[in-house]
């Protein structure tokens, strides 16, 4: 259809369906809208935002008509209003419905693959919807001369606070209120501290960090630019680890460079243990501020559950867990298999998970640092593999990886995923190499957003 809008411009729509990403979609005379934070059966009035040739995006301005499948507080409209949940304004149950035609969208258009001959399992939900976040990094600012802390608005810089916190855990929810009550309480006088301000690359306090355990055993991480104000901060910090039987470990992170990343090159060890420890399958892993560790534990381990399941024993084979992280995956297969290799990129998640499996003495285990591309071709030319656990990040498994994997015909692939559209893409791969995908699972790791983890096994079939 010809645009024939204008940015600014308001229109009645209403919404037809939420598509991958999130996003609800309607028509105003047959010109595709879509509409964040809309639920199918809205009818809306919404601003148009921008415009495209043959599509446009627009911003609730007013419910006129809710969907029955929409939370019933109507004055949220808005990401920010979510606490920045794009799914916030679902009632729990629609979330995970919308979740699952999502990947049946992106399977079929994407992987061209026929559902009718594919186990799609139930989605596996979540017992807790809100406040399970076991870490929370939030920047420091300030409004109308107060300290706050808050998340970035949409496609900006703009940091806002949300009325209701829907995500972070609630001790976080009140180390992190108590931290700022203790820095506002400075305002006015000579200490006040000053806020990092990115234009000009000035001010001390960035972040705050809060990362806790299933115990609720807190680490504190405050992120400063400089060290003007260090010796103030570190007071502050004291007095929060004294007063708080939560609060295990404190540490400052100094951050000079000016980049997306959260923490910076030095992260000092202020007060009490220099981790937290946490444990999974009667494994014990060691959390430092710079550790990889899953943000919804519990739902982690229905993940790697259904892996696991997918995969099966294989006690006479060995096993790849490649993008292996610092090895949870591997190590939790151990139990199962014969002997795991994990293959990972980030040298640090190596050495840690090195050091994690010789604490548990886990002698089955080990973990190459390198490129999966890479390392895994080689490992293939000396060793009898009997299946790979790929846990590649959002951009997916390279082809060269999967070119060696098809080469060497592996019999089983089980394939855990962070972006179906990426797994869809690489399943139509290996689909079209004499594979086939035979079940797959979405779970749902991230409750009140649109985020999608799904696992599924792939068999070689026989010719």
């Amino acid at each position: 259809m010809i645009n024939k809008f204008e940015i600014g411009q308001k229109v009645e729509i209403e919404i037809e369906k939420i598509v991958f990403g999130g996003e609800g979609i309607g028509r105003v005379d047959g010109f595709a809208i879509f509409v964040p934070m809309s639920v199918p059966g809205d009818r809306l009035e919404i601003e148009i935002i921008s415009l495209k040739k043959t599509y446009g995006r627009g911003l609730i301005t007013r419910i006129i008509e809710p969907s029955k499948d929409r939370v019933e507080d109507l004055s949220k409209v808005s990401f920010e209003d979510f606490d920045g949940c794009d799914f916030g304004m679902l009632k729990y149950e629609k979330q995970l419905e919308y979740k699952n035609e999502m990947l049946k969208e992106v399977l079929t258009k994407i992987g061209g693959i026929n559902l009718e001959e594919v186990i799609l399992e139930n989605i596996i939900a979540s017992e807790h919807k809100k406040n399970y976040r076991n870490k929370t990094a939030e920047p420091i600012y300030k409004k109308n001369g107060k300290i706050m802390t808050g998340f970035y608005s949409r496609r900006s810089h703009d940091v806002f606070t949300a009325k209701e916190n829907l995500l972070r855990s609630e001790i976080a929810d009140k180390i992190i209120n108590k931290f700022l009550e203790e820095i506002n309480s400075f305002n006015g006088t000579k200490n006040e501290f000053k806020v990092y301000n990115e234009v000009n690359n000035s001010g001390f306090l960035k972040h705050i960090m809060v990362r806790n355990n299933e115990k609720n055993d807190v680490m504190i991480v405050v992120v400063v630019n400089k060290t003007s104000q260090y010796k103030h901060l570190v007071k502050v910090l004291e007095k929060m680890y004294e007063e708080n039987e939560e609060v295990k470990s404190v540490y400052i992170s100094v951050k000079k460079e000016q980049n997306n990343v959260i923490l910076g090159d030095e992260s000092r060890h202020i007060f009490g243990e220099s981790y937290l420890e946490e444990e999974i399958e009667g494994i014990k892993f060691k959390i430092y501020p710079d550790s990889f560790f899953q943000i919804n534990k519990r739902q982690a381990i229905k993940l790697y559950d259904k892996a696991i399941e997918y995969f099966g024993e294989n006690k006479k084979g060995t096993v790849i867990d490649a993008f292996s992280g610092t090895g949870t995956i591997a190590m939790i297969l151990s139990k199962d298999v014969e002997k795991v290799i994990g293959i990972e990129s980030v040298e640090s998640s190596v050495v840690a998970g090195n050091m994690t499996i010789e604490e548990n003495g886990l002698k089955h285990v080990s973990l190459l640092n390198g490129k999966v591309e890479k390392v895994l071709p080689e490992i293939l030319k000396k060793e009898k593999i009997s299946g790979i656990i790929f846990d590649p990040p959002r951009r997916g498994i390279d082809e060269k990886a999967l070119r060696s994997v098809v080469k060497n015909k592996i019999e089983k692939i089980v394939y855990i995923s962070c972006n179906p559209a990426t797994f869809a893409r690489d399943s139509k791969f290996l689909i079209e190499k004499g594979y086939k995908l035979e079940k797959i699972t979405a779970v749902d790791m991230f409750p009140q957003t649109a985020h999608i983890e799904c696992v599924g096994v792939l068999k070689k079939l026989d010719k």
